[in-house]
């Protein structure tokens, strides 16, 4: 029976893999098949379509290069370490012994939960050598690469150990049993490069990079394309051997597994 088991997990984790391998193979042909365009040649494309009586309709699926700039509202505050940045995600983890009671015995374990997990969605915008900007509206998504600021773990020594989050005071779990407090944060800081593939629009005026209206791939990344496509060759490569390994092993233990349960 336990072969079985193995087996049947072993094959829909190689169905799993495979599902994901073809979504890596049609991000690197996206980015392999996608024009990288400068700020002035999206604006003057869009006079084009406003010129043809498109206004608020310019669509460009494209790829575009600059450094992160803050939008008008100034850069936001990294909510942990109180950065500047235009965007940014922080994470907090309670960890906490877990007690059992199993054949008269009282046994520990150690064992984690999320108490929050936070992304910013604010927009911002690429800036270009020529001080040229185009917007971005980040649509929730956690850019690729970014810098991680803070992976912190704090003892809990009782008390109130909640944590005040935009003025809103949060408690954390069962106090008795918490051992601590694991804090993360990313940030992408003004002046990063950027590397983005995304649809550019005018729906409200400016032009903006975000996520096709339609099919399609967005990925913002603090690596460069050529990085990004190496990256994607590789992870394709080891997905294809698992697939494959796996797949196989899995219907080979079914069978072993299947045969053994019949004598």
């Amino acid at each position: 029976m336990a072969f079985i088991v193995i087996g049947v997990l072993l094959v829909l984790a190689a169905v799993a893999g495979f599902f994901f391998m073809q979504s890596t193979k049609k991000e690197l042909h996206a980015m392999i098949g996608t024009e990288t365009l400068s700020i002035p040649e999206l604006e003057q494309q869009r006079a084009i379509s406003d010129g043809l009586g498109g206004r608020g309709g310019f669509r460009k699926v494209c790829e575009v290069v600059g450094a992160a700039y803050p939008s008008p509202q100034g850069p936001l505050l990294a909510e942990i370490t109180k950065t500047e940045c235009v965007w940014y995600r922080y994470r907090v983890d309670r960890q906490y012994e877990h007690v059992e009671y199993r054949d008269g015995k009282r046994r520990y374990s150690k064992r984690t939960e999320k108490v929050t997990d936070f992304t910013s969605s604010n927009g911002y915008a690429l800036i270009d050598e020529q001080g040229r900007t185009i917007g971005v509206d980040p649509n929730g998504r956690a850019p690729d690469g970014v810098e991680q600021t803070t992976d912190r773990f704090e003892p809990y020594h009782g008390g109130d150990q909640g944590m005040e989050l935009f003025g809103i005071r949060i408690p954390f779990g069962n106090r008795d049993s918490t051992l601590g407090y694991q804090y993360k944060e990313w940030l992408i800081r003004p002046g990063t490069r950027l590397f983005v593939l995304g649809e550019a629009h005018d729906r409200i005026g400016p032009l903006v990079l975000g996520k096709p209206s339609g099919p399609g791939h967005f990925l913002v990344s603090t690596r460069t394309e050529e990085e990004l496509r190496a990256s994607r060759v590789s992870r394709h490569k080891f997905l294809a051997i698992g697939v494959i390994a796996g797949f196989a092993l899995g219907v080979v233990l079914t069978i072993v597994g299947a045969v053994r349960g019949l004598h």
